[in-house]
């Protein structure tokens, strides 16, 4: 299945032109609004040594909307919540160079090996120009894991339009636990969408995006010029959303990546307040009573509307 280009405007529309691999035909748009009567975040705590911290109660958190305190209606933390997880592996031709392919097929393996078939799904989605959908959402790792031997590289690349259709998809998921997972060396030169923007779109439908930087890991430090640079406008994105950004240039970079995300998946905070009645995007911060506390969550959604 193919996912045309997608145009939106904010607060969030995503428009899904959808399409067969042999001939693109449209169907009915996809419309996804954020700003309910109850605003649910999901978070993730690490205390100073980097550890996840999971015996929180409502009293230990706050939430600030453009500064100013929400009340926290309720708290949510399962361990063994289902997860919805959705591949995004880069299709673009730079992909061929290095192992930057052969890398993100072993990521993806290491990463479905960690799922539990009776409660968790995942599927399989490439890109270049186009969001490809080479599995859509099961149960059967084995299945997924199939499609890998699919993947190919080649042709130009739309990363940013490509995380905001894999999220859109991805939002539809009704878990308590979903995330998008990019596979890329970084390299965009197609995309309609800014990396801001791909923020605000994953940040108001509550999709956290985690990136693993793959490839020969050239510069690999050089700053926001790199795009696969951990201050990169990728790692910057994938950190609004309350995801996060590893470098993964080296079999242990990337058992090091797989396991943070593992953990964070597992142990997240699902948090309800209450927001205000204003309109448009609003920023919203989550923090803990404990300084030394470290949260991670999405940055923004849209109030004043209804999903």
């Amino acid at each position: 299945m193919v996912f045309g280009r997608i145009a939106h405007s904010l607060p969030v529309l995503l428009l899904l032109g959808v399409g067969t691999a042999a001939a693109q035909t449209a169907e009915p748009a996809v419309t996804f609004k954020s700003g309910v009567d109850l605003v649910s975040v999901t978070a993730v705590v690490r205390d100073k040594k980097g550890k996840v911290v999971r015996s929180l109660e409502p009293k230990d958190f706050t939430v600030a909307e453009d500064g100013h305190t929400r009340k926290i209606v309720s708290l949510q933390s399962d361990a063994n919540a289902p997860a919805s997880i959705a591949f995004l592996v880069d299709g673009s031709g730079s992909m061929r160079l290095g192992e930057a392919l052969e890398s993100s097929r072993r990521i993806c393996d290491w990463l479905l090996s960690t799922l539990d078939q009776q409660r968790d799904d995942a599927s399989l989605f490439s890109f270049d120009t186009r969001l490809l959908t080479l599995r859509e959402f099961t149960g059967s790792v084995e299945h997924v894991r199939a499609g890998l031997k699919e993947l190919n590289a080649w042709g130009a690349t739309s990363i940013y339009d490509a995380i905001a259709g894999a999220s859109a998809v991805v939002a539809e998921r009704a878990r308590n636990r979903r995330a998008v997972i990019v596979l890329t060396d970084g390299a965009d030169n197609w995309s309609t969408y800014t990396p801001q923007e791909v923020a605000w779109i994953a940040s108001t439908i509550d999709v956290p995006v985690y990136v693993f930087a793959v490839g020969d890991g050239v510069n690999a430090e050089a700053g926001a010029a790199n795009p696969t640079a951990p201050s990169s406008p990728l790692a910057e994105l994938a950190r609004a959303t309350g995801g996060d950004f590893f470098v993964a240039h080296s079999p242990a970079l990337a058992i090091a990546g797989i396991s943070r995300l593992v953990d964070e998946l597992r142990h997240q905070y699902l948090i309800a307040f209450e927001p205000s009645s204003l309109q448009g995007m609003r920023r919203i911060e989550i923090r803990t009573r404990k300084a030394d506390y470290k949260v991670s969550s999405r940055k923004w959604y849209t109030g004043g509307s209804t999903n």
